[in-house]
């Protein structure tokens, strides 16, 4: 029998969405071990004046099992 955990998580990036996932994920495997997925639970996306994307922020919700 294996225990599951789940924490969540706040990730930004100024290049893509694609980009804040990775590098969340990434940041959070170097002091959580055993990742098994995410889920992304909320996608922001900070503007200039001109409604141009500065920055993407997603919330994520990461599953890993506990040893």
């Amino acid at each position: 029998m294996s225990i599951a955990k789940v924490i969540e998580l706040n990730a930004s990036s100024k290049k893509s969405m694609e980009d804040a996932v990775t590098s969340g994920l990434k940041k959070c495997a170097e002091s959580v071990k055993n990742i098994k997925g995410a889920w992304v639970n909320e996608i922001k996306v900070v503007t200039d004046n001109e409604g141009n994307v500065t920055e993407w922020r997603v919330n994520l919700r990461v599953t890993f099992v506990v040893e």
